[in-house]
């Protein structure tokens, strides 16, 4: 029973409370042409004026008059131009100083033609209907205007004279996903041309009539930077498709239709709320559009505390409530722009923003610094708090569950309890329970108090409590103000599915299930050394395959300087990252005690040192006995700032355990106070680095933290309800087109517990959407949950051969073209969500050599739209089309099958010229070996003297690579033994470590007092000829390095046996998996 009966909703919500679809669908448009022409019909209906401007000069023109409008002033000519080179058209502000512009420096100062002053606003943030909606459609910008091609752009709204929402529309059938290229396109070639304007474009929409969705301009922030300096290369990063979002209404029901989508985003109120409220402009200057529910939820807070103003209903529950969306779903963001949106209310006084301290990690202090420098309460001191609880300057405050009881208990009276204060707990399934709630309750007089949690407690699974009265998460905070559930985040894509796997360890591993007793016995089978053994073997076994190591690569961006960051007070170094191109993902494994973590460890370790070819970087961390099950399901806080509560047999253990850890990072933690808190946080860089392969856990980092780079989870833990959705949620962030799945792995009988926990979370139907289809769903096909067919590989594979038979020469027209890509790039997605099933080995479907030739047609295809477009000729094709690279390299042909072929060349006496189409083809169907092209070509033109075709091989490249290392070493000065050193470790990893101090041992004396950045500069420069050698040699057979001592040795090891894009090998028919 809801604490207030509405009677009557304000229609002034910028996300309708219920949407019933028109009758009149955009299905009845068909040509684009329609489409455009109805959708500007109706938003002229809606009160916005439509504008017959195409041209850069009348856009200005239009702009001076709206500014002039909405400020009630008149520019004198002089006036306008200094305004307009100046403030709007300032030819050094890129993107990000635009964004900022509207988002935050939306009054800007003119210099009169008398000397003074005035303020001029470009948006109205207070009255947003005093701003003007205006649309045009078809406006031209060309190569006159300094344009890299003649771009016509379909609809422009502009909000006081300045577009900022841009939308193109594709006809019916037509994907979005071409909608979405063009705006790329038009970002690379021509937004920036003439006065730039368009780059003050905050928000996209892309449609083709049955689909509509919208981005922020920094969705394709990477592109538009490349634009800017004349890029062209396409780097599928996660500014990506995967980051569009569809609106809805707010009971989540998504809006697609563009006629409908139009009646709703598109009204004026939401529009303009949307631009001026629910954008947030992020530290690192990205500019995020808040979500459908992220809106809702925010303005159903804010409503209720006006509401519980007027009547007076502060002090207790009524004022409050609770929000419950889903882990993953940007529960931070929504609750930021809540606490900045009432600090804004006038009878409010303070927002108190509650969080666990281990959430407050460098990330999210430096996003609540955005919205108020020094809001932060980052320290233990109490006494900031309370100065901050004093200061009627400081609105927004933010501090940890634990420091607000400490300012309690000492501070028994004090004027902020009799204040209106908004409560915001962060995750508070956590905080709810226990003295430290009910001291805040009794405390503050003329509180609003409300939580955000991803698994509210609701009977099924409150267990035990301390307080009977703060039974559930409704009890303690009030009514379920908005949901938002895992299914409606997986369906939305919001957050990637799971995939389970049950691995038996012992013939009585029965279903567990919450009856079952757990005895000594059991335990000790739990912990008996066969059974840990056995399952680390697995995982170590499995690791490259579940974390697809060796075979998947992306560019992602790292931070180079972690271990400073660590130990730095917040804020105080800043963050340095760069892009790197890394393979696979990392993982985390629950175990369920302090012991257990200690036997794993040691394990890991033995069978490593017994098999250095299964090397991974683990580590482990914990900071007190947690139980080996928790009752409820809740799982236990470890503090990050405290060991205390350790005993001294784990204590010591977690010392050797870290001093390994400074041993492999160059660090210096241990177990004391301060240190291991920077332990914790250096951990948790790089977790999200993907520096550390496995981190062994018992409670820690099982909720609240994210990093993308992690999409498996082992578990050797009973976990349930809660802590288990918790827990697997680790794994389900949104990345790139790689990561399609969170990857669970269970080592104990947790299928009941995970069906229990679905249900209660999801809801009783979940179980199809949270969890991945099995594998003869994928293959064969299946109906998915709203009835329609989908296809399986099977299908696609005969598709492919039906259509695009490998006996025609080509494929001809672009239409056709197309359909092959879109079918092909299907098919190699498919590859990648069956590659993780076991049973997929030998059913590929399809040779090795016809995968091959479709390949090099596809990277064929690829390369020419890619030099037509550089050469400036035509271009629709390659921008709307989306070539999945990232999964080539995951059916890579390495070198050794090269060389096969080669030899067999060679045995011929050079007689079969069918084997040098075989090599070329199999050398053009590799993105990896196209690049190593003019080395095979040069080789083969001079092997037909030769006995050892392989040795012949080594000795070229070691020669070659060798010329090629000189050059570096004397260019840039470089220690010979030690850059030897690294780049042999670069290729045993796989990978160029940017990160650590290990590139500075290579480098020359430079004086860090030279000014400039001298030495980060070197450094810099370095790193860029290392790269560039690295993706030269790296997957070439043998690699060998001379030692500068000793010319005549050549020290070599058997680069076939590193997992670098070496996935098809020679004894093995490709797709099967060896164990």
């Amino acid at each position: 029973m809801p604490y207030f009966n509405i009677v009557a909703a304000t229609s002034e919500n910028t996300v309708v409370t219920e949407y019933e679809s028109v009758k009149s669908r955009s299905d009845s448009y068909q040509s684009e042409a329609e489409l455009e022409k109805e959708f500007i019909r109706l938003l002229c209906e809606q009160g916005y004026t439509y504008l017959p401007i195409h041209t850069e000069k009348d856009l200005i023109a239009n702009l001076r008059e709206r500014l002039e409008e909405l400020n009630n002033y008149k520019f004198s000519d002089s006036e306008w131009d200094r305004f307009f080179n100046e403030a709007i058209a300032n030819p050094n502000d890129k993107i990000e100083d635009k964004t900022r512009k509207i988002q935050e420096d939306f009054v800007q100062a003119l210099k009169r033609d008398d000397a003074l002053t005035k303020n001029i606003l470009l948006i109205d943030k207070k009255n947003i209907h005093n701003n003007r909606l205006q649309v045009i459609n078809q406006y031209v910008i060309g190569i006159e205007q300094g344009a890299k091609h003649d771009n016509r752009y379909d609809v422009t709204i502009l909000v006081n004279g300045l577009p900022l929402v841009h939308v193109e529309l594709k006809r019916r059938g037509v994907a979005i996903r071409e909608a979405f290229n063009q705006i790329n396109r038009y970002q690379r070639d021509s937004f920036w041309a003439g006065s730039g304007l368009f780059e003050y474009v905050q928000i996209f929409v892309i449609s083709n009539g049955t689909n509509t969705k919208y981005y922020s301009n920094s969705t394709r922030f990477n592109a538009i930077k490349d634009a800017t300096f004349g890029k062209t290369k396409k780097e599928k990063t996660s500014n990506s498709f995967e980051f569009t979002s569809f609106w809805a209404d707010a009971n989540n029901r998504v809006i697609p239709d563009l006629i409908d989508f139009t009646k709703t985003f598109f009204a004026k109120h939401t529009i303009l709320n949307i631009l001026t409220k629910y954008c947030v402009f992020t530290s690192e200057n990205m500019l995020m559009v808040m979500r459908p529910y992220q809106i809702t939820a925010t303005e159903r807070i804010l409503n209720r505390i006006e509401i519980a103003h007027n009547y007076k209903k502060y002090g207790n529950i009524a004022g409050g409530g609770y929000i419950w969306h889903t882990t993953g779903s940007g529960k931070t963001l929504t609750s930021f722009k809540t606490a900045r949106l009432a600090s804004n209310l006038s009878f409010i006084d303070k927002v108190l923003f509650v969080v666990d301290r281990k959430d407050l990690d460098y990330q999210t202090m430096k996003e609540y610094d955005r919205f108020e420098k020094g809001a932060a309460n980052s320290n233990s001191s109490t006494v900031i708090l309370e100065r901050q609880l004093r200061d009627s300057k400081s609105h927004i405050i933010i501090t940890t569950i634990q420091k607000l009881s400490s300012f309690i208990k000492k501070y028994k009276e004090h004027a902020v309890y009799d204040k209106q204060v908004v409560i915001i707990f962060d995750e508070c399934h956590r905080s709810q329970f226990g003295d430290m709630h009910a001291a805040i309750v009794r405390s503050f007089k003329k509180y609003y108090m409300f939580g955000f949690t991803g698994t509210p407690i609701f009977p099924a699974n409150s267990g035990a409590v301390r307080n009977p009265k703060l039974f559930t998460t409704e009890q303690t905070f009030g009514d379920q103000l908005h949901t938002y559930t895992i299914v409606d985040a997986i369906n939305d894509k919001n957050v990637l599915p799971f995939r389970v796997d049950y691995i038996k360890t012992m013939d009585t591993d029965a279903d567990i299930d919450d009856e079952q007793v757990w005895d000594i016995d059991r335990k000790k089978a739990f912990e008996a050394p066969e059974r840990i053994a056995l399952i680390a073997k697995y995982i170590l076994e499995h690791f490259d395959q579940k974390t697809y190591r060796g075979d998947k690569t992306y560019v992602y961006s790292t931070l180079t300087n972690i271990a400073e960051v660590a130990s730095s007070d917040r804020g105080k170094v800043e963050e340095i990252k760069q892009k790197q191109r890394v393979s696979g993902f990392n993982s985390i494994f629950a175990v369920s005690s302090v012991p257990m973590a200690k036997l794993y460890y040691d394990e890991f370790r033995r069978q490593i040192k017994a098999d250095p070819t299964k090397n991974l970087k683990i580590a482990v961390i914990y900071s007190y006995g947690a139980n080996e099950e928790e009752a409820d399901g809740i799982l236990d806080e470890e503090n990050p700032e405290d060991t205390s509560a350790l005993d001294q047999t784990a204590r010591d253990f977690l010392d050797s355990a870290i001093l390994d850890y400074n041993q492999m990072f160059h660090t210096n933690y241990d177990t004391s106070s301060d240190k291991f808190q920077n332990y914790y946080k250096d951990i948790s860089l790089r977790m999200k680095n993907k520096e550390l392969d496995l981190l062994i856990v018992v409670n820690m980092f099982l909720t609240g933290f994210d990093a993308t780079t992690l999409n498996t989870l082992w578990v050797d833990k009973n976990l349930k309800m809660h802590g288990l959705i918790q827990a697997f949620s680790r794994t389900n962030r949104i990345l790139n087109s790689i990561k399609t799945f969170g990857n669970i792995v269970c080592f104990r009988n947790l299928q009941k517990r995970v069906d229990a926990a679905i249900s209660l979370f999801g809801d009783k139907n979940a179980g199809g959407i949270v969890l991945m289809q099995s594998f003869k769903d994928y293959y064969y096909g299946y109906e998915s949950v709203d009835g329609k067919q989908m296809p399986g590989y099977v299908d696609m594979i005969e598709d492919l051969n039906n259509k695009f038979p490998l006996s025609e020469p080509q494929i001809i027209g672009e239409q056709n073209q197309k359909d092959f890509i879109a079918l092909f790039g299907a098919i190699l997605r498919m590859r990648n969500l069956l590659s993780s099933f076991d049973e997929f080995a030998g059913k590929e479907g399809i040779t090795e050599r016809d995968l091959q030739d479709y390949l090099g047609r596809y990277q064929d295809l690829r390369d020419e739209w890619k030099r037509k477009r550089e050469n400036g000729e035509i271009t629709d094709i390659i921008d709307d089309i989306v070539f999945e690279v990232e999964l080539i390299k995951q059916i890579e042909i390495n070198i050794d099958y090269i060389l096969m072929l080669v030899k067999k060349y060679h045995d011929t006496h050079g007689e079969d010229k069918e084997l040098l189409i075989t090599i070329r083809k199999a050398v053009d169907a590799s993105p990896e070996l196209r690049s190593k092209k003019a080395l095979i070509e040069t080789f083969i033109a001079g092997i037909n003297d030769v006995d050892d075709v392989m040795l012949e091989w080594q000795d070229y490249i070691v020669a070659q690579r060798e010329k090629d290392l000189i050059i570096i070493i004397e260019q840039e000065k470089l220690k010979p033994d030690e850059t030897r050193k690294f780049l042999e470790n670069c290729f045993r990893e796989g990978e160029v470590k940017t990160t650590g101090t290990d590139i500075d041992k290579l480098l020359p004396p430079v004086s860090r007092f030279g000014g400039g950045g001298a030495r980060a500069k070197k450094k810099k420069t370095v790193i860029e000829k290392l790269m560039g050698y690295f993706e030269k040699y790296s997957g070439l057979g043998v690699v060998a390095f001379k030692a500068k001592q000793e010319e005549d040795k050549v020290i070599t090891y058997d680069f076939a046996k590193t997992p670098v894009y070496m996935v098809a090998e020679e004894a093995a028919e490709y797709g099967k998996k060896e164990d």
